[in-house]
Formats: structure tokens, C-alpha cells, sequence
């Protein structure tokens, strides 16, 4: 563990279709081109000897580290602290356009600010996650390393021509980088990487960094400008929203679930999922914290890539459904996993898996995700056309025919279908929005049928759903588990609030799930779901839990949560998947999942606040 940073050590960068991590120690040990599903061209992250990476930080071993984000952005600023000076870098992305493109740029600026510093510097990329080897080409202007693939990392030095030279860079056997540079207070050098470019290699004047670098700060803050939330938790609540738009991949619209892949939720287990694809569950929650903050371009972005999946049922068959859980960012649906034989994992969690084998599942929650955030953009002015309803129509009719079966449920486990409840919950969900939508625009439908479904949901989840000894809604029938994923029975109005059913349940959670304040998803080993190990809190669960009080009136336990849950986010803001037992963050990090309910349930629980 000694040998890899903290999970929680990192920042993000990004440009709105792929993204960087950096640690606290100034070194970027994940970065994938050109997309986020792409293969990695730095990836220490999960194998520190054959992953790559490009690290400056100080030369003297002593030193104090802090990380921040210039305020309202995601430029990220790493300092260094010495006895004999202090100097930073600064990291930023330039952000893209809406087309997709193979050309982005990675700007490191490195400045110091009092005394002298000595920065080591080491560029040290592996294509191909590791696979590919590559050649380096060194000029007066720069460097290049050449994949055999075509694949071509350009490095631009950041200086004026008549710059004293401070370091030249030179070459090792392993055909990396790598240079020694001396600064004094005011002085500031740098790099820019850039794959994809268009020339080679040149030296970048100051002036043009500076653009760079106000272009990109001003895009940000006035990105932020749009929120509309002026909450309790306003700060953490728009560093959310700026991950999630980090997270955004601006020519689909599509959210990723994390940027990484494989990283565990337990050390040395084998929970180590890609998590760079588009859930539509996940995606669908989003148009609820985006709307809910007032960026609309970016929820209508979304509708209209959700829309595209019900129309296309791109690698969908008769038995998993019209509609995949994931898909890459531009909607292929081919997400085959495989596992990375030669790297060792994060701190030696292996496997390594690259794409995701549960794309295929049957996971019927994901139709009631759908039709809520449709219907929910619709009664915020999003149209539906008539293709779109067409489509919805004949996903319904499937969802009619199928929806009484087990299923591998939200969490994807592998240990066998069940009768999950809450995949029954949210076909009631997805047949009620039908019918609310039908009604609304006065459609052609089937909503005679909807309606009669949507019943039947309703009557066999409260005679099965329920377990009279647990005084609680349990994860699935005939079971005595309790699940947070029910946590959101309340929230899409199969109960009310103050229903008592509702409240035992959540009683019961309390006592069994919760562990103060931190909610566990559920426990695999009353519930075994088909792999070794255990898992920490998840942090979803924990603001879906907060939202789940706010809404119950119990409003001072749910402040309690939602304030000691602002402790387990990193120095940035910033949340995994899960939280260990010793307070680390652990799973793909960060999770557009966690911050979209951070969002949800800010907004929820300041309302509830502003009410009493």
C-alpha cells in the first residue's frame, strides 16, 4: 500500500471527453485519450511499475504538500512546501468543443514562489495500457513519444525563445523522459501533453498559456454561473456539479459513471469493475440534480442521448429487454470485459478489468429510472416527439410482458437472478409515468393495460415485498435482507413519507444497515451475491438514506448524516464509491453516482430545513 497513493489523494482534470487524476505528490498516474473508455496512456494507478506516469514534484524528500481548486473551476493547483522555498503546479485541461476529437492537451505549469526549488521531472507514458511499446523523439523544441499504432504523445516546453535554458530533457533506457529544473522565486516553466496534435513538437510562449488558462478558467465560472442552488452546502454542492461536468462527455451528452477502471472496493479483493461507460440508471438520476441546479442544456443533452438508446436497442434482445444498463459514451453497446493479466492492480487488487460484463444483465429497475427522468424533464418543457413516444410505447409493451421475473438487480450482483423489489418498484414507476405522460399530452397508448400493470406491481410488492417479521420492505421475496437501494420507495411516491410501513423500514435500516451515519448497500453475507470478500459503506447510500429522512421529517437526524458525511469527502470535495472501515475512500473515484445524490439530497433536506 506504501508504494500507491490514497484513492482520495487525487484531483480531477478534464476537458469534457476524457480526464486526468493527479496526486497530492504532483504525479498524473491515470489519464486514458482520446475518450474516457479509451485505453490508458498513463496508468500507475493500477500498476506502478507498468502503468506510466508523468510526475513533477520536488527534489528535497521533505517537503508538505497541500491541493486545491482555483475557486469556482477545475484548474487544480498542487503546492510544495520546503524549508528552502515553496513552489506549485498547476494542472488544467483546455476544454473542447461539442465534436469529438483525438487532440487534448494536458498543461502543466510549474512556478516557484519563495526561495529556490528543484523540481524532478519524469514523463514515462505506456500505451495501450502497458501493451505497446513505444519510440521518443527529442528535438530542440520538444519530444514526441511514437506508439507503433500511430498513437503519438507530443511534449511542448512552456517558455519564451530568449529563456535562459534551465533543463534539457534526456532519455533512459526504458525510452522516457526525464529532467531536473531549478527555479527561483518568480520564476515558472512548464509542459503541455498533448495527444493528437497537429505539428510537432514547439516551444509554448507565455502569452499563450496564459490565454489557454484564462479561457479555461472563464469557461468554468461562467458554467457555474448557471446554478440557481443557494442552499446551506452551496460549496459542495457546485464542486459536485463541476465533477459531474468533468464527467460529461460533451459530444453524446452521456455521463460516465467514474473516470477509472478496476480500482476495489476492498484491498485485495476482486470488486474492481470499469466504471468509464454511461448507466442509464445513473445517467437518468441526472437530469433530477441537473435540472434541480438549472443547467438544462446539459439534462437535455442527456434526454436526447437516452432517447437515442430506446430508439436504436442497440445489442438488446428478447430476454434482457429493448434497453442495455450501459453503454460507451457514444452508445455502442459492445462492452466486453477482460482482465489486464500483466498489471498487478491498485495496491495488488487484482484483477484488472477493462470493459464490463454486466452490461448484458437483466436489471429491470432501469425502465423506471428512464420513464422518471423523461417525465420529469417533460413537466420542465423537455418535448418528447412522436419517434421518441413510438419507441417508449413498445418498450412499455415488453416491460408488460416481462416485468413479473427475477432479475440480477441494481447492485449487478452475480450470484443469481431474484425477485428484487425494488426492480418491481420501479416498474411501478415506469408504468406510472406512462400513464401520467399519456394523459398529459393525450397520446395514442395502452394505458388501460399500464394501468392495470401498475397495479399488479403494486399488490405483489406489498403482500411480497414485505416481511412481517422484519417490519420492513426487503431486498428481495422470501428473503429477511434489508437493502438501501429501497431507500428511494418513498422518493418516486410508491409510499409516502409518513406511510408506517415506510417508517419501520426505515427503523430497521437504521439498526442494520447504518453504521453511524454510513449506510452499507446490503450484507453479502446474509445475502451472498456470487463474489469473495466484503465491501465498505457506500457513500450513494448514505445521501440517498439523508433524502430518505428529509422527506420523513425527521429532519435533525438527516442534518446529522448529511454534515458528518461532509468529513469522508476528500481535501478537494471530491467522493469514491465506498468508505472502509478506517475512513479511506475505496472504488472508482470519483463517482458521478455519490455526487448526484449529494446534490439530490442537499437540495432535499434545505428545503426540508427552510419548511420547519
Amino acid at each position: 500500500m506504501d508504494d500507491y497513493p490514497l484513492i482520495e489523494n487525487h484531483g480531477l482534470i478534464g476537458d469534457l471527453q476524457t480526464a486526468a487524476l493527479v496526486t497530492t505528490e504532483g504525479v498524473v498516474d491515470w489519464f486514458c485519450s482520446p475518450r474516457f473508455d479509451s485505453p490508458s496512456v498513463f496508468g500507475a494507478l493500477l500498476d506502478k511499475e507498468k502503468g506510466g506516469h508523468c510526475t513533477v514534484r520536488p527534489a528535497h524528500q521533505t517537503h508538505s504538500t497541500k491541493q486545491l481548486y482555483l475557486p469556482d473551476t477545475a484548474i487544480l493547483v498542487t503546492r510544495f512546501m520546503t524549508e528552502a522555498g515553496a513552489g506549485e503546479v498547476v494542472d488544467f485541461m483546455p476544454v473542447t468543443g461539442t465534436a469529438a476529437t483525438h487532440r487534448h492537451r494536458l498543461v502543466r505549469l510549474v512556478r516557484c514562489v519563495r526561495g529556490t526549488m528543484t523540481f524532478d521531472v519524469e514523463i514515462a507514458p505506456r500505451f495501450d495500457y502497458g501493451l505497446m511499446k513505444h519510440q521518443l523523439h527529442i528535438s530542440p523544441h520538444g519530444a514526441v513519444f511514437a506508439a507503433k499504432d500511430g498513437t503519438e504523445l507530443t511534449v511542448h516546453p512552456i517558455r519564451e525563445p530568449e529563456d535562459e535554458r534551465l533543463a534539457d530533457f534526456v532519455a533512459d533506457g526504458e525510452a522516457d523522459l526525464r529532467l531536473s529544473l531549478t527555479l527561483e522565486a518568480g520564476q515558472q516553466r512548464g509542459l503541455i501533453l498533448e495527444t493528437g496534435a497537429e505539428g510537432p513538437p514547439r516551444e509554448v510562449r507565455r502569452d499563450e498559456h496564459e490565454r489557454l488558462f484564462e479561457e479555461t478558467a472563464a469557461f468554468w465560472r461562467s458554467w457555474l454561473a448557471q446554478s440557481r442552488y443557494t442552499g446551506r452546502w452551496r460549496e459542495a454542492v457546485e464542486r459536485s456539479a463541476i465533477t459531474l461536468k468533468l464527467m460529461t462527455f460533451a459530444p453524446s451528452g452521456a455521463v460516465v459513471a467514474a473516470p477509472t477502471a478496476a480500482l476495489p472496493e476492498q484491498l485485495g479483493g476482486e470488486r474492481n469493475w470499469d466504471y468509464r461507460f454511461t448507466w442509464i440508471r445513473d445517467a437518468s438520476f441526472s437530469v433530477y440534480a441537473l435540472l434541480g441546479l438549472g443547467f438544462t442544456e446539459e439534462a437535455r443533452a442527456f434526454i436526447i442521448w437516452l432517447g437515442d438508446r430506446v430508439k436504436e436497442r442497440a445489442g438488446s434482445d428478447g430476454e434482457t429487454g429493448p434497453l442495455n444498463i450501459m453503454y460507451k459514451v457514444d452508445g455502442a453497446s459492445d462492452l466486453t470485459e477482460r482482465i489486464l493479466d500483466h498489471w498487478e492492480g491498485y495496491a495488488g487488487s487484482a484483477p484488472v478489468r477493462i470493459g464490463n460484463g454486466a452490461a448484458t444483465q437483466l436489471q429491470l429497475d432501469i425502465y423506471g429510472e428512464a420513464l422518471d427522468s423523461i417525465y420529469f424533464a417533460h413537466r420542465h418543457g423537455f418535448q418528447v416527439g412522436h419517434g421518441g413516444w413510438t419507441s417508449l410505447r413498445t418498450d412499455l409493451e415488453w416491460l408488460a410482458d416481462h416485468w413479473d421475473q427475477a432479475e440480477e438487480g441494481i447492485w449487478e450482483t452475480r450470484g443469481g437472478r431474484q425477485d428484487f423489489t425494488y426492480g418491481r418498484v420501479m416498474s411501478w414507476v415506469a408504468f406510472d409515468r406512462a400513464v401520467r405522460l399519456a394523459e398529459s399530452k393525450g397520446w395514442p397508448s395502452a394505458a388501460g393495460r399500464w394501468r392495470a400493470e401498475r397495479d399488479a406491481v403494486y399488490e405483489q410488492v406489498m403482500a411480497k415485498g414485505w416481511n412481517e417479521d422484519r417490519q420492513a420492505f426487503v431486498q428481495h421475496y422470501g428473503s429477511e435482507v434489508l437493502d438501501s437501494s429501497l431507500l428511494r420507495m418513498a422518493t418516486v411516491g410508491f409510499l409516502t413519507p409518513g406511510d408506517p410501513m415506510w417508517s419501520a423500514t426505515l427503523d430497521a435500516m437504521e439498526e442494520e444497515l447504518v453504521s453511524d451515519s454510513l449506510v452499507y448497500r446490503y450484507n453479502p453475507g446474509a445475502s451472498p451475491d456470487g463474489l469473495r470478500g466484503s465491501e465498505g459503506t457506500f457513500s450513494l447510500c448514505t445521501f440517498m438514506y439523508v433524502d430518505a429522512l428529509a422527506r420523513a421529517g425527521r429532519t435533525n437526524r438527516a442534518r446529522l448524516v448529511f454534515e458528518k458525511m461532509m468529513g469522508y469527502a476528500n481535501h478537494l470535495g471530491l467522493y469514491s464509491e465506498e468508505i472502509d472501515p478506517t475512513g479511506r475512500q475505496l472504488g472508482n473515484f470519483p463517482q458521478a453516482f455519490t455526487h448526484l445524490a449529494l446534490i439530490d439530497s442537499a437540495i432535499t433536506l434545505n428545503e426540508a430545513l427552510e419548511k420547519r
